[in-house]
């Protein structure tokens, strides 16, 4: 079978000014991308122990998605997917690959961002957060993929301290020396308020994207205990650690309270995005700026997480590390003031890659041929929506894995990396939305189908071997 990429046609939407003799004016694009939070874990999604007022608002306010997943079910490749446009089948990196002394496998020079595409065309671009995608001065360097500026971790195995001796300012190196052990400088807060302040300073003459990849609520469970915090020690009334059973890379131990300290963090992050809404609403910037909130990836269980505890994923199998449906579903809200109806709730179903193609359109950039994605600009709109025919995952980890998922179809494969006979589970999502029965044996002919699409969607790649005959080359 032949291995390319998917032909996509899709029905553009043109915004258009009132004068049509005026230019449409290109909006500002706001992407917060919580990290390692579940489905279930803000309260328009059914979280009933933390409280999220502000996303609940943002719910309110404009459209949210409930068939939504990520790129990857790692932070990595889930980021891959968002910047180029390419499912793990495709793409340049597709796995978690840390290099000393900090950072991971980088993007290459071949891989084209939509950062870059959005920056040629008039956009100032800026990134506060946690990158993972290349070092500094390497391929994979954020401002050689589309950031006017950086500011955070370049490295995702640092970011697990939230207490950092160093962050980076583009390839300035901040240090905090005694951070470590003084924890005087939270990471969260500070890349925080350098999102406001760029917000604040930006003016009406230039569109700006604004990418926000926090690190909340990634282990290690660490946050300030203030009196958010302490309300939640209270209410759930948890029995102190004794003594921390494994310390962070910052030698801090892990929170006494760890649920208490994992609903802080969730709280914290909810506040983030009540400053953002507030301060772009502030600056009247409301009706020519969209906002988004998702997530990397499913929930973890590293460092006091507790996926059973919170209900994370509503019930739905799996979590961060899996490909069952806990492990890549994710919440999704979409808000444009006076532009996308508020209230509404879409159930089709779209992927991480989708935004690629998306806020080029809302640029007003034709988009490259080879990409995975489909704007997801129509359904904001409430205009017809193409539909992808298939959605195809992999993950280089855990003895490799597939999963595709074909109309109401899901099907995952484990082993993959160890045994080349791996069967394919089958789950009808439509009435099995929690994977409970594998129904395979039943229907052999969607096996096959989906076993072409795992054999289609998968792309060679010296980097990435992902079958025991792929390490042989």
């Amino acid at each position: 079978m032949k291995k390319a990429l998917p032909f996509i046609v899709a029905a553009w939407v043109v915004i258009t000014a009132p004068d049509t003799n005026a230019q449409p004016k290109k909006p500002n694009i706001i992407f917060i991308l919580a990290d390692d939070l579940g489905y279930a874990d803000v309260g328009c999604y059914g979280q009933k122990k933390i409280k999220t007022p502000n996303i609940d608002a943002l719910a309110k306010k404009g459209m949210t998605f409930t068939q939504f997943y990520s790129g990857s079910t790692v932070c990595a490749p889930a980021r891959t997917t968002f910047m180029t446009g390419l499912h793990t089948g495709h793409a340049a990196v597709r796995e978690n690959k840390t290099f000393a002394p900090e950072g991971q496998f980088p993007l290459p020079d071949s891989a084209i961002t939509f950062p870059m595409l959005l920056q040629k065309n008039g956009y100032y671009t800026a990134a506060f957060g946690k990158w993972s995608l290349g070092y500094i001065t390497t391929s994979g360097d954020p401002q050689k993929k589309g950031f006017d500026d950086f500011f955070g971790y370049n490295c995702q195995s640092l970011a697990h301290s939230y207490y950092p001796d160093h962050l980076w300012d583009n390839h300035t190196r901040i240090d905090y020396p005694d951070n470590p052990v003084l924890f005087t400088h939270y990471s969260a807060d500070i890349i925080h308020s350098k999102a406001l302040g760029m917000i604040n300073s930006q003016k009406d003459d230039q569109p700006f994207f604004l990418y926000l990849p926090y690190t909340i609520p990634h282990a290690d469970l660490t946050v300030p205990h203030d009196s958010v915090y302490d309300n939640y020690v209270k209410m759930f009334n948890e029995n102190p650690l004794p003594v921390p059973i494994k310390k962070d890379t910052a030698g801090k131990p892990y929170e006494p309270y760890p649920h208490a300290a994992f609903a802080a963090m969730v709280s914290r992050l909810d506040k983030y995005v009540g400053d953002i809404v507030s301060l772009i609403h502030q600056k009247g910037m409301d009706e020519n700026t969209i906002i988004i909130f998702t997530s990397d990836n499913g929930p973890h269980k590293e460092g006091g997480g507790d996926p059973l505890f919170f209900n994370n994923t509503a019930g739905l199998r799996g979590i961060k590390r899996d490909l069952y449906e806990g492990g890549i579903r994710e919440p999704l809200i979409v808000y444009w003031k006076n532009h996308i109806k508020a209230g509404t709730v879409n159930k089709q179903p779209f992927a991480l890659w989708d935004f690629y193609p998306t806020f080029l359109q809302l640029a007003g950039i034709a988009a490259p041929k080879n990409t995975d994605g489909i704007s997801l600009l129509p359904a904001l709109l409430n205009k017809k929506q193409p539909i992808h025919e298939f959605f195809y995952w992999e993950l280089h980890e855990s003895g490799g894995k597939q999963a595709v998922r074909w109309g109401k179809w899901k099907g995952v494969k484990t082993g993959v990396s160890i045994k080349t006979d791996a069967a394919i589970e089958l789950y009808d999502l439509e009435t099995d939305p929690f994977e409970k029965n594998n129904v395979a044996s039943e229907y052999p002919e969607i096996v096959r189908k989906i076993e072409n699409y795992m054999q289609e969607a998968h792309i060679y790649n010296k980097d990435w071997p992902l079958f025991p005959s792929e390490e042989k080359k």
